[in-house]
């Protein structure tokens, strides 16, 4: 007989942690925590205002399910009898975790991807004024990617700013959707003369179709407008990237399916995720091989990460132990 166990967490940022449409001093996440005999498996999701969740909610919705998840539902049950978010990828990544030490076999075995390697994860700096964002790019300095948090107005000076601080350094940039169509050409121009990478949603999800009809300098990857593969076909002519989450795609099983379907239709792929701990990194490590740019940086963030976490040494993200997932 299953158990199922939900807990809500709160783990403290450090610092502060700006985006667009706010900031944040904790990480609010819930964790799925599925037992059968001697194993448990284990997967948190972080609940986003962006798109209606709360904590409460998306434990309300967990603990819903418990009748059928006690009962022995699997990943793909799972999948047809919950929309994609964040209640379904923390019991679909408790799902993968069992499944795994049930076999005594590591999860990437399961998946029949090859072993996962340590990847280079992008470091994220958290919105600012132009010159508090080059001191925190100055700080970061050896780090080989650096991801800057966007806001709007003033943008262009944000990142000449920082590329002034780090010449050599990787960049890329998320705005969240605080651009407008007006100043798109603009702000893409500024963007690529300054040697960046990649612009992630730089319009509403639902004012995005201007992408479509500018040439784009740089690749745009979709973040907001794109949360599971049935998104996918609608990005047509807009973006060249799509940045595969879990707590969007509703857990590993889907975003798997994603990043293939992605690849497919032609897009580059990124992993990203939300400020959480390292239990919520750790099924993405397996989504993150091959990807154009990984973004698993959430609990360097943190003023604290859970035990076993994972390990970042030499500025390489690596694959999770069996203590802590998988």
């Amino acid at each position: 007989m299953r158990r199922l166990s939900i807990s809500r967490e709160s783990w403290p940022i450090r610092g502060r942690f700006a985006i667009s449409r706010g900031a944040k001093t904790s990480a609010e996440v819930v964790v799925a925590a599925i037992g059968e005999g001697p194993a448990t498996g284990r997967g948190e999701c972080v609940p986003y205002g962006r798109y209606g969740e709360t904590v409460r909610g998306v434990a309300a919705a967990i603990e819903a399910m418990a009748p059928e998840i006690e009962a022995g539902m699997d990943r793909e049950a799972l999948a047809r009898a919950m929309a994609p978010g964040a209640a379904r990828n923390a019991i679909d990544c408790a799902l993968w975790d069992l499944e795994a030490k049930l076999a005594g076999v590591p999860a990437w075995r399961l998946t029949g991807l090859a072993r996962p390697k340590p990847l280079v994860t992008a470091y994220t700096l958290s919105l600012a004024e132009p010159r508090a964002m080059a001191a925190a790019a100055r700080d970061n300095a050896a780090r080989p990617l650096l991801k800057l948090k966007l806001g709007g107005k003033g943008d262009p000076a944000r990142v000449a700013a920082v590329r002034r601080a780090v010449p050599r350094a990787r960049l890329i940039v998320d705005a969240n959707e605080a651009w407008r169509p007006d100043h798109l050409a603009e702000y893409l121009a500024a963007m690529a003369a300054e040697g960046v990478e990649m612009v992630e949603q730089p319009l509403p999800a639902d004012d995005d179709l201007g992408l479509g009809e500018i040439e784009r300098p740089l690749p745009v990857c979709a973040d907001e407008s794109c949360h599971n593969t049935a998104a996918l076909d609608r990005l047509a002519g807009r973006y060249d990237a799509v940045n595969v989450k879990l707590d969007k795609a509703g857990g590993l099983t889907e975003a798997l399916e994603m990043a293939t379907a992605a690849r497919q239709r032609g897009y580059a792929v990124m992993v990203g995720c939300m400020v959480a701990t390292s239990l919520a990194m750790a099924p993405a490590m397996l989504l993150a091989q091959g990807a154009r740019w990984v973004d698993l940086d959430g609990p360097l963030l943190l003023a604290r990460d859970r035990p076993h976490g994972l390990a970042y040494i030499d500025h390489l993200l690596h694959p999770p132990t069996p203590a802590l997932w998988g």
